[in-house]
């Protein structure tokens, strides 16, 4: 079967795709007539018939999805070797070139955009919630509760963490971010739907594309950065979603108060279309290609960056000492396989600190953070200002992802954990005791906004990073797994909670909500946390101590 290099990527039906991807782009088109018609009422769409343009849009989008899949899927191409028997890694102590700056800056724009599609939800939920009169902080007598969109939302990425997982696998790292960027295409309809349960189902659709983006950039970034630099890119990159919630809160500012929620939903579809003109500069996988017998791509890509293929670690691994199963292996043996291993001596103290760390900064981002908005605009905020502070506050610690990237690589692993979790913990102490008096004092608003905002995405980076390293390599991807599964898991009980019945609580209560596991995690992770600088991956472990590497 012919195909074809388009970019890197090798489609097996070039056109396929792109006839997919512009009936998208097309079905998208065709829903703006009726959001235009809308503007004399304010963009107010509600009870509203779907007509014959946007019925023929949703169909477009419908074929246009399969096609753009059935155009990324390779074909032909069968493995030469088991994918588990492949691994590809950048040398430690290779330079840092111009191709992984590169990499860095489109990569770093390409999770900015991913980021922006949960955070939206925070600036849409009061105006939909007016809109279709929701149970909400604004209003507390609606009948569905407002909380039903972050819920969905979130039950999004928690299944888009699983299939892009498999996708990653099945068709490469950077066709499934070509995916992804196809579905923020399409799910900008949200925009335009005249009813609640489209929303929902839109939302949905849209947390399982970014639900696996962080994680296989961090895969694709574990095969092309130098070991040496790859703590701190990670924090570098991750930290953005900082970055993202103040270009979603400066959006929302400007655009808002005259094109309603709405516009930010539609602003998917030219995000999602950079999103797909980024993946010319974003290299596949190596590990992926060798998997594939693709040898000459993944050859060239390896050279380029610096990567090579660790044989010497393959074998060691597949036997211990004289001939022995290794250390980690007769231990699952042991104890089981799963997520046992990781509550298991040595790791049990490090997994317990990842959980609680990880629970603190789910409970701050989908508890405090995503209902500032609102809470802000119940204190008396106009919904400019408010959004305005939030921009502010945003710009204004956004420094602190370059002093977390440079503590991580330069100072202390550890320490920058306890230093940072410390800062934003005392943050959010000071909003639980003063939150709503602060609605007026708006320096100290704008300073103490900056921790929780920032500071949490800060941590939620530099944890990613640090659970990639302090596991070995037969539980590194279930030890990252669990870090990014316990954050999901504190949004879930708080939307739990609210969509049962529950108020969205107040800033004070969000607050202390989350500055109590924070405060907890501090000390969870002094005790248990092991420094990770100038060792090994992998060979970070509270009871063994192994040379470096």
């Amino acid at each position: 079967m012919r195909t074809r290099p388009m970019g890197g990527i090798t489609f097996a039906h070039p056109p396929a795709f792109w006839t997919g991807f512009i009936a998208c782009v097309a079905g998208v088109a065709l829903h703006l007539p009726m959001y235009i018609d809308s503007a004399d009422m304010h963009y107010t769409m509600r009870g509203m018939s779907m007509d014959a343009p946007m019925l023929t849009g949703m169909a477009l989008i419908v074929v246009g999805l399969a096609l753009t899949a059935y155009g990324l899927i390779p074909r032909g191409l069968a493995a030469s070797r088991r994918d588990g028997e492949v691994r590809v890694r950048a040398a430690h102590d290779a330079p840092f070139r111009r191709a992984h700056i590169g990499l860095v800056i489109v990569m770093t724009t390409a999770v900015t955009i991913d980021a922006m599609k949960p955070i939206t939800l925070s600036f849409v939920a009061p105006g939909m919630g007016k809109e279709y009169g929701l149970k909400s902080a604004l209003n507390p007598g609606g009948h569905w509760p407002v909380a039903l969109l972050p819920l969905f939302g979130l039950t999004g990425t928690v299944a888009g963490s699983f299939l892009w997982g498999w996708l990653g696998d099945r068709i490469g790292r950077r066709s499934s971010i070509l995916l992804a960027g196809v579905m923020f295409v399409t799910t900008a309809v949200c925009g335009a739907m005249p009813s609640f349960s489209w929303n929902l189902a839109m939302c949905l659709l849209m947390g399982l594309a970014a639900g696996g983006m962080l994680p296989i950039t961090f895969s694709l970034l574990a095969e092309m950065i130098p070991g040496r630099h790859r703590g701190w890119v990670m924090v570098l990159i991750g930290g953005n979603l900082a970055l993202a919630y103040a270009i979603t809160s400066s959006l929302s500012s400007a655009l808002v108060p005259h094109y309603s929620w709405r516009i930010l939903w539609l602003l998917g579809m030219p995000t999602g279309v950079l999103l797909i003109a980024l993946n010319h500069w974003i290299p596949e996988s190596p590990r992926f290609l060798l998997a594939h017998g693709r040898e000459d791509e993944a050859r060239t890509i390896m050279s380029r960056y610096g990567a090579i293929e660790d044989v010497a670690e393959t074998e060691a691994e597949a036997s211990g000492p004289a001939g022995e199963a290794p250390a980690e292996e007769r231990q699952e043996a042991a104890h089981g396989g799963g997520f046992t291993p990781l509550f298991r001596p040595p790791f049990a103290g490090l997994s317990i600190a990842v959980v609680v760390l990880g629970l603190g900064i789910g409970l701050v981002t989908y508890g405090f953070q995503l209902w500032i908005p609102s809470n802000l605009q119940r204190l008396g905020l106009a919904q400019k200002s408010a959004d305005a502070a939030l921009r502010d506050s945003s710009l204004l610690g956004l420094p602190l992802v370059f002093v977390a990237a440079a503590m991580y690589g330069l100072w202390s692993a550890k320490k920058t954990i306890i230093v940072l979790t410390a800062l934003t913990a005392a943050a959010l102490v000071a909003f639980s005791f003063s939150g709503e008096s602060l609605a007026h004092d708006r320096t100290w608003l704008y300073v103490l906004l900056a921790g929780p905002i920032v500071g949490t995405a800060t941590i939620a980076a530099v944890l990613a990073a640090y659970s990639s390293e302090i596991y070995p390599t037969r539980i590194r991807s279930r030890g990252s797994g669990l870090s990014a599964g316990v954050g999901k898991l504190g949004g879930v009980v708080v939307t739990i909670v609210l969509v049962v019945g529950a108020t969205v609580p107040s800033i004070n209560t969000t607050a202390l909500l989350g500055a109590v596991p924070l405060l907890l995690a501090v000390l969870v992770v002094a005790a248990f946390g092991v420094e990770t600088r100038r060792r090994a991956v992998g060979a970070a472990a509270p009871a063994v101590q192994p040379a470096d590497a």
